[in-house]
């Protein structure tokens, strides 16, 4: 039988080994598919074991990246087991890149750890124009909006962006992210809420969604 808390220890240790032995072993029991949603569950509750040692500053963004990655690893190890069944989802976020900037590492974490939560990510890349971000807030009705940004010059493209949400008369939540977004450029832009974490941002949408 399947050990949760153990499970979830693990990946919130990032023991890769540890964490796919004890999914193999629990996938050759043919675990029943309520089972198998448990283990995920278990594998989240991993994830927020690393988000709150990520925000204590004991992990680093490499580290965010690989529990990421672990937990997809997991999720497919156990698709075959969740039939047709399909995970709950949380929620659709709509995350990019705002328009003139090319950094994405802290959007592609974000990305993960949405995922990781049970959101549906829609990944519009980076260098975003303001009305890509309106088409698919329009084709995804309900969605959360997450806006990403490095550079300073990313605050007026938001600002931007935001307007021009706001002028198609969508009605959605949205988060800004990034270095330069502070508490006072969060107000500027016209966003409902910011962060400069990753994993503080999924417990906000979190919030918006429960």
């Amino acid at each position: 039988m399947l050990d949760l808390k153990e499970l979830t220890q693990a990946v919130g240790d990032l023991e890769e080994e540890v964490v796919m032995d004890l999914l193999n072993e629990f996938v050759k029991s043919n675990p029943t598919e309520p089972e198998a949603q448990e283990a995920i569950a278990a594998c989240q509750a991993g994830m927020a074991i690393v988000g709150d040692l990520f925000e204590k500053g004991e992990y680093f963004v490499g580290d965010l990246i690989f529990a990421g990655e672990l937990l997809t690893e997991s999720i497919n190890l156990l698709k075959p087991v969740l039939g047709s069944g399909e995970t709950a989802i949380a929620g659709t976020i709509v995350i990019g890149t705002v328009h003139g900037d090319l950094h994405d590492i802290g959007k592609n974490i974000f990305k993960s750890m949405s995922e990781a939560a049970g959101f549906e990510v829609v990944d519009l890349g980076i260098d975003v124009a303001p009305e890509l971000f309106v088409q698919t807030a329009k084709d995804n009705k309900g969605c959360i909006i997450g806006m990403s940004g490095v550079l300073t010059l990313a605050i007026d493209s938001m600002k931007e962006t935001v307007e021009a949400i706001k002028a198609a008369g969508i009605d959605a939540k949205i988060i800004i992210g990034g270095n330069p977004v502070t508490k006072e450029s969060c107000e500027m832009v016209g966003a409902d809420q910011y962060t400069t974490n990753a994993a503080e941002g999924v417990k906000i949408c979190q919030g918006w969604v429960a």
